[in-house]
């Protein structure tokens, strides 16, 4: 992982990012089409590219495409995706550049025959294995950490693709929740860690995987339960089998799933995100309350945590931030003056209900802030007399390495955003809100604390600054 790529834009960084949404179907003549479908609800965990493919039991199809959903597919594409079986990706990158080479589902021919693959997830050694598997001769064709499951599976000498499969991600770390298909067989995998979700569901005599339950409302099919950390299910003509072949983990569950990722009508680790975030709010009022007038969410994401906020205190709740859904994902800032404009575009202050107000803006995270600082002055230029900030969740202090792309730390916020008062949720509050006891959560890029060991990091690298102990498994 370059982790040069941890510092881009501003702006276009506000909001932490997600690597991926996949989704698979197995059994019904109208795969790739409810493929699509699933791939467009499931379009806020990546928007970089996306791509179908599918199989008739004789032929693989795919076709992939950079852009969102509906920009990238047409009836003619679907059309052409034939076949009973299909998986689906899109992408956010956070390893491999932005090219439609490292669009997935990735496609390889093997002695193993067509092998189709669609990871949401970061593999923390990918960087490594590759090193020596090029020495080893293999040329490959992307440069996406995935690729190199595709290249130990072709490498393990294995007659069957599931015993491959394996075989390969016994020597992966990171997190994963993939699916893999060749002509007539499906399977879907989780690390043993549990770090992205992944969930089964059933349409009538098909079964469906996706990233989210949202992804399974929108074609009618019904939540079965989540794959299992460390749990690899295949899909056949003859039904479902569960295998748990690899060792053992604690659960490190990816917490920023309820805090900002997932969609709120999706069920994530067992949980309704929706019910989730209404708790966070709630925590967060009884944590950090202040006598105010109104509480205002950054839409949309922080809707539920504001409301939560508004229920535990008592303070108003209004939609006094506008938040427009026509921005694309670059803006042309002609010159410095006017770069403000790429805030203003985006979101805007209803001056009516926040003239003369002191006002509590509810966020989900804050990165750089330079982004919130800008909402602050609108506020201020609205004419709000006191604006306090409260975010439901701990400042992030630390890189993630699992899938998600994090900028550094950014210090003296409350002094930088230029508010009355800024508080994060603390840690603890965050871990007693969310609170299960057969369930842990990855809290990394809070504390430091990294669950499974970052063989691609560099401790020299001037980015990082941080040096790992090996006894707490922490960066400092």
């Amino acid at each position: 992982m370059n982790l040069k790529d941890l510092s881009v834009s501003d702006d276009e960084n506000y909001r932490p990012k997600e690597e991926c949404g996949v989704f698979g179907i197995y059994g019904n003549p109208n795969a790739a089409n409810l493929t699509y479908l699933g791939l467009y609800s499931l379009q806020h965990r990546g928007q970089e590219s996306a791509g179908i493919a599918s199989s008739d039991g004789e032929h693989i199809y795919r076709y992939a495409g950079m852009g969102e959903v509906n920009d990238v597919f047409n009836q003619e594409h679907i059309d052409n995706l034939a076949g009973c079986m299909a998986i689906g990706h899109n992408r956010y990158s956070t390893t491999g550049s932005s090219y439609l080479r490292n669009a997935q589902p990735f496609r390889a021919a093997s002695v193993l025959g067509p092998i189709v693959l669609s990871h949401n997830g970061n593999l923390t050694n990918a960087g490594t294995i590759r090193f020596e598997l090029e020495k080893k001769g293999s040329i490959f064709q992307t440069t996406i950490d995935s690729e190199v499951i595709v290249h130990l599976m072709a490498r393990s000498e294995k007659d069957d693709i599931m015993d491959a499969l394996i075989y390969s991600l016994k020597q992966i770390k990171g997190a994963y929740s993939l699916l893999v298909m060749n002509k007539d067989r499906l399977f879907a995998v989780r690390d043993p860690h549990g770090f992205r979700p992944l969930s089964l569901g059933k349409l009538d005599g098909s079964w469906v995987v996706a990233s989210e339950t949202c992804a399974f409302d929108i074609i009618g099919a019904t939540y079965e339960r989540d794959v299992q950390p460390g749990e690899l299910i295949e899909i056949t003509s003859t039904g479902v089998r569960s295998f748990f072949p690899f060792e053992k983990h604690d659960e490190s569950l990816c917490i920023f799933e309820y805090i900002y990722f997932s969609r709120p009508d999706s069920r994530i680790f067992g949980e309704s995100v929706y019910d989730m975030r209404i708790k966070l709010g709630r925590m967060l009022a009884k944590q950090s309350p202040v006598e105010a007038d109104i509480v205002v969410p950054i839409p949309d994401s922080s809707n539920c945590a504001a409301l939560g906020y508004s229920k535990e205190s008592g303070i108003p709740f209004e939609l006094a931030m506008i938040r427009s859904h026509y921005i694309g994902r670059t803006f042309i800032e002609p010159t410095q003056k006017i770069r403000d404009l790429g805030v203003k575009l985006k979101f805007n202050v209803v001056a009516s209900v926040v003239k003369d107000k002191r006002v509590v803006v509810v966020d989900d995270s804050i990165m750089r802030g330079t982004t919130m600082r800008k909402i602050i002055k609108m506020f201020r230029n609205a004419g709000a007399k006191e604006v306090h900030v409260r975010i439901s969740a701990p400042p992030t202090k630390f890189p993630c390495f699992y899938g998600i792309d994090i900028p550094t730390r950014l210090d003296e916020i409350c002094k930088y955003l230029r508010v009355d008062s800024m508080s994060y949720m603390t840690i603890d509050t965050l871990i007693e809100a969310v609170n299960c006891p057969s369930q842990k959560y990855c809290t990394a890029c809070f504390d430091g604390c990294y669950p499974c060991k970052l063989d691609d990091v560099a401790e020299s690298d001037d980015n990082l600054k941080f040096q790992f102990d090996e006894g707490n498994g922490k960066y400092y």
